[in-house]
């Protein structure tokens, strides 16, 4: 299966075109600049708002309407049933649960909690997308899982049976129901260890029902497949783009908010729901630095965008335009810094 694709290249998968990867040498570098020169803000000092999500709530929501878990982590009911991305419910996006990068909050739900799912949808298979413990636990309650080329695999591994896994490569698609599923291309990396990177493939996601068109990113470099993805099944009623995460020195597989808008505008994007923020700490700018810049750019581009809370449910049908919740954690943390000041 992997010999025939275009993108498994001398036993490894690729991108369309070559990225700069970190040496050793500068993954170093990058390690001592995240220990000794990351923002003082990378992590919030006072609660992220998250809202409690039921059960029964999901069960009475319309359809259309998406609510964020954290991070990439996106539960979507369409067509009467329930899809989820990414699915990570740890505490920790790292190999073991006693060190690397801790959550901000906890999910708005549990695993148990959930509803059935029709789906689940993977975009690689990075740690901070691909949680095994959630994986295992939503097996029982997950009819089908979409994964990049060799995702599925590596599923089959952690007890998920193959039956119940569907692995596609860049531009095929899968028709569930009323709705198809298109894995479309992205520029990124895989590997969850030192030997097995590129061993899997990474893919975006076009989502179409019979009334609604979405997108969703993955993690991913700007790249010219964006406009192509646009020009075959835009325009999208809403796109779910990474915003977060980002540094100048590894733009290839990761995107600065300015390549973030561009990529909306590429995809034809009538709504810009920015994800892959406000749950772990992963690079070096300040938590809120992503929802900062993003929204001064749609404002000045006159762009709609959205950035629900933590759970908070959205309609893709009307969308709440963009709400500042994250200048209120801000201003807590002010607030509480001038009453310290003040009684000293």
């Amino acid at each position: 299966m992997y010999k025939q694709s275009p993108q498994f290249k001398a036993g490894k998968f690729r991108n369309s075109k070559k990225i700069n990867m970190l040496s050793w040498g500068k993954a170093h570098d990058v390690a001592t600049r995240y220990i000794f020169q990351k923002s003082r803000e990378a992590f919030p000092r006072n609660p992220i708002p998250v809202e409690l999500i039921t059960h029964q709530q999901l069960l009475s929501a319309p359809d259309n309407t998406l609510y964020r878990l954290g991070h990439s982590t996106v539960l979507m009911k369409l067509e009467g049933e329930f899809w989820l991305t990414d699915p990570v419910f740890c505490e920790r996006a790292s190999p073991v649960q006693w060190a690397g990068p801790k959550r901000f909050h906890k999910p708005p739900i549990t695993i148990a909690e959930l509803p059935d799912l029709r789906g689940v949808i993977l975009s690689h298979d990075h740690y901070d997308h691909l949680d095994k413990a959630a994986v295992r636990a939503l097996a029982h309650k997950t009819q089908h899982f979409y994964t990049p080329l060799g995702v599925g695999d590596l599923l089959a591994t952690w007890g998920i049976a193959k039956t119940k896994i569907t692995q596609l490569d860049w531009w095929q698609s899968v028709v569930v129901g009323d709705m198809e599923l298109v894995a479309t291309p992205g520029q990124h990396f895989s590997g969850r260890g030192p030997h097995d990177r590129f061993a899997t493939l990474w893919a975006s996601w076009v989502v179409l029902t019979p009334k609604k068109r979405i997108f969703f990113s993955g993690d991913t470099g700007y790249f010219d497949g964006f406009k192509a993805i646009g020009e075959k099944y835009g325009p999208f009623d809403i796109t779910l783009v990474e915003t977060g995460a980002y540094d100048k020195g590894w733009t290839d597989v990761h995107m600065l908010p300015e390549h973030t808008v561009q990529a909306h505008v590429d995809l034809q994007g009538k709504w810009l729901l920015p994800i892959h923020n406000s749950t772990f700490d992963l690079a070096m700018h300040a938590w809120f630095d992503p929802f900062e810049q993003v929204t001064a750019l749609c404002r000045q581009k006159q762009l709609a965008i959205t950035t629900p809370r933590i759970g908070q449910p959205l309609s893709i049908n009307t969308p709440e335009p963009v709400n500042y919740w994250w200048k209120e954690v801000m201003t807590a943390k002010a607030r509480k810094e001038s009453q310290l000041s003040c009684e000293h």
